[in-house]
């Protein structure tokens, strides 16, 4: 593994200080004009040196005809051009000195044996010159720590602590916005595309050395190295949780991972075994991925699967009992401290059992305060699972029925959500023990999106929270299992 991450031949990758693009003009919609104005949507700090045989001036930026006219040597090449130039271009990047690229371009290996071909040209080309380069066929990378993007989709949010390494460049670009609306964000995330010189292997090796990156994704339709994943998973999964979502166990999905990068498939049963043997959580939907990666780096680590269901209505308070049991993972009962505790706090038409169900309350603070409280210190529980129901519309209603002024409503109501929001907060970082919810309110509702800004994850419905505590719960004995083989 990497004693620094400036070892990683990724570094000047993921954190180049100048950038020379080839396949950008003032036609907005072309492909390589799209990627050039995400970069400078970034805000990347650095020069960018936008190659064109005819434009004097591309999106602003002064451009020069050959890469060998640039006044000096750019960390990164992104290459967006027609097939058939590219690896002249490669070659002429790699007489200027320049040792890193991207080749966004497609039309080597995915396409048949005249691509093929193509690529293994462009790997002697590359191999010649001393290039590393991420693709062909891909989108490049993502880190919005060092305000660089070279994908078609603006980055929207800030940076955050979940590192991918892709081969399908959608899985970059487009869930930005997704994962901003759930206060997430990438560390760094790649797409490798074809994986014609650098692949998954190396980018979680970066990501395991990265500062930033406190989970690391994996949407993956075909492993090339299989010793060497095993090798460098087993390594990396006792400190860092790495999620995997694998797409090519079935027929349909092996037929569209070779037409998509010409990743070579195999049964399902292997890859489940792949996993398991070395660390890695498996994921079965995207979603699943990504609230899987929501949990194990945002939360801490349980020390078994009992979990607490708090819940103020039976019927969610029962949907949580059953997709946790379908999970995998334990109710326990309350003991009999808890219960006595307890007892100031819900009402005699509540229950003291798990689920613990109130039923209703005068005092909705217990709710974000005295009660989850009491329930995190429940010795024989290791999760709180909390059923989240604050409509802002019934407490504008309650406030306005209270006297206040209707200009004032809504600034009270949000300070409200934000004083019910900072209680649990304190309460995670207080006990060290996970807290999860669910609802089934829109989570952009103040006091859903409170909780979620706070680091709390609020899943929507049961059942997706039931499986992301179970895939915390799998990680401790995974860590486990993995260690032991190390020993």
């Amino acid at each position: 593994m990497l004693n620094s991450i400036r070892e990683s031949p990724l570094y000047r990758i993921a954190n180049p200080r100048s950038v020379v693009f080839f396949g950008a003009s003032n036609n907005i919609s072309a492909m390589g004009t799209n990627l050039l104005m995400s970069l400078q949507s970034a805000g990347f700090e650095g020069p960018i040196y936008p190659v064109h045989p005819r434009e004097k001036e591309v999106l602003g930026l002064k451009t020069h005809e050959r890469v060998l006219d640039l006044p000096e040597v750019p960390d990164l090449a992104v290459i967006v051009l027609p097939t058939g130039i590219v690896n002249k271009t490669v070659e002429e990047c790699g007489r200027k000195g320049i040792r890193r690229a991207v080749v966004v371009s497609g039309g080597f290996r995915e396409v048949g044996p005249e691509g093929a071909a193509l690529e293994e040209d462009l790997k002697g080309i590359a191999k010649r010159h001393g290039i590393r380069l991420l693709g062909p066929n891909c989108l490049g990378v993502a880190n919005p720590h060092h305000h660089l993007n070279t994908t078609f989709i603006p980055h929207e949010g800030p940076g955050g602590f979940i590192g991918l390494a892709s081969q399908s460049g959608s899985f970059v670009t487009q869930l930005f916005d997704y994962l901003s609306r759930l206060g997430l964000g990438f560390s760094t995330a790649f797409s490798v595309g074809n994986e014609a010189d650098m692949d998954l292997v190396d980018c979680m090796e970066y990501l395991s050395a990265c500062p930033h990156t406190r989970v690391i994704a994996l949407y993956i339709e075909g492993i090339r190295r299989g010793r060497a994943f095993m090798e460098a998973a087993r390594k990396i999964t006792p400190r860092k949780p790495m999620v995997a979502l694998y797409v090519g166990g079935s027929d349909t999905g092996k037929r569209a991972g070779f037409s998509h990068t010409g990743a070579m498939a195999g049964p399902d049963e292997l890859y489940s075994g792949v996993f398991r043997q070395s660390g890695v959580i498996r994921a079965r939907s995207v979603t699943e991925l990504f609230d899987f990666c929501w949990v194990l780096g945002g939360l801490p680590r349980p020390e078994g699967p009992g979990v607490i269901i708090q819940t103020h209505s039976g019927g969610p308070g029962a949907a949580a009992a059953d997709s946790c049991g379908r999970a995998g993972l334990k109710l326990p009962p309350l003991s009999e401290d808890t219960v006595e505790a307890l007892r100031e706090f819900v009402p005699h038409t509540g229950s003291l059992n798990n689920p613990v169900d109130l039923t209703f309350s005068k005092n909705p603070d217990d709710f974000y305060s005295n009660i989850p409280r009491i329930l995190i210190r429940e010795k024989n529980a290791h999760v709180l699972l909390v059923y989240f129901l604050t409509p802002s519309q019934v407490v504008k209603r309650a406030l306005g029925q209270m006297g206040l002024p209707h200009d004032q409503v809504e600034e009270q109501a949000l300070k409200y959500a934000d004083h019910q929001c900072e209680s649990i907060k304190d309460l995670l970082r207080t006990e060290n023990k996970p807290i999860v919810g669910y609802t089934f309110r829109s989570l952009e509702e103040p006091a859903i999106k409170g909780l979620i800004d706070r680091g709390i994850p609020v899943f929507s419905g049961p059942e997706r929270a039931a499986r992301a505590i179970a895939a915390i719960v799998e990680y401790a004995g995974c860590v486990h299992r993995v260690l032991n083989l190390q020993r």
